[in-house]
């Protein structure tokens, strides 16, 4: 795969798998990411083990900044063929404490309930996910015009099939991303740009832990409860999302694949519960 392949959000626990993956196949990674110091981990790694890649502080919610990062990925490795949009997670600043209304919501003060969600959370929370993949694309789609080979990889979510409780803005956030994934694959399909998604189940990430688990290492109810959900019964591993993230990237596997968003969760989109 010899691509010039940029990853945003490249400093966490699933994307710097991708580009660990990626690298070793042979592509030039440009790792973007906020916290330059995870993105640099995550690519010296990949150079001692013989690869490419280097780390590049970006904030993916700042247009112009995404812009002066194209122009020093340009100059190290030139235009860029592929493009991961990693970047996303949720805040605890839109995490509501109960699963359902409780008589009272309305009235506290001292807890996040539906109806006291800090607003500039909630776009925190929806920018980073949505146009977290807006503005990253509208810079490096352009190196992909007139070339072919070219593709993008969104990472949506469970969030975008059924909307998990306590996160509203990720939630909707997730599902903005899968129907702008629709989106952005039919209006460059004859330009012969694939867009697609990959919406992961559940993985324990950084993001996610302090809901996954207490801080003695036990689970806590909610892990219960998609365990029970999931039918196979546990948390994804990593590296069972490469062979979908290679799948959706390689045009000579799935050149005349794009706008589907794939789940890789265990059969939890599948199950109803009973």
């Amino acid at each position: 795969m010899e691509k010039v392949i940029v990853v945003t959000g490249a400093g966490g626990v699933l994307c710097s798998g991708f580009a660990e993956f990626l690298a070793s196949k042979g592509a030039k990674v440009a790792l973007l990411d906020l916290n330059e110091e995870a993105a640099k981990k995550v690519a010296d790694g990949i150079n001692a083990k013989g690869g490419i890649a280097k780390a590049y502080k970006c904030n993916c919610l700042d247009k112009a900044d995404i812009e002066a990062v194209h122009q020093q990925v340009l100059a190290d490795f030139g235009k860029c063929d592929i493009l991961v949009n990693g970047a996303g997670g949720n805040n605890p600043r839109c995490t509501t404490a109960h699963e359902e209304y409780v008589k009272g919501d309305e009235t506290a003060e001292d807890f996040l309930t539906f109806f006291n969600i800090d607003e500039k959370g909630f776009d925190f929370v929806f920018d980073l996910n949505m146009k977290g993949v807006l503005l990253p694309s509208q810079v490096f789609m352009v190196d992909m015009i007139g070339r072919k080979g070219c593709s993008v990889l969104n990472v949506s979510s469970m969030n975008a099939y059924r909307p998990l409780t306590k996160i509203p803005a990720y939630s909707a956030a997730k599902a903005a991303v899968t129907n702008f994934t629709s989106w952005l694959a039919v209006h460059f399909a004859k330009e012969g740009i694939r867009v697609n998604a990959i919406a992961p189940g559940f993985f324990v990430s950084n993001q996610n832990r302090a809901l996954l688990f207490n801080e003695d290492g036990t689970p806590t109810p909610r892990t219960d409860k998609i365990l029970r959900s999931t039918p196979m019964g546990r948390f994804g591993e990593a590296e069972e999302l490469l062979g979908t993230v290679e799948w959706l990237l390689d045009e000579t596997k799935s050149g005349f694949v794009t706008g589907i968003t794939v789940p890789v969760d265990g059969g939890f989109s599948a199950y109803s519960g009973v």
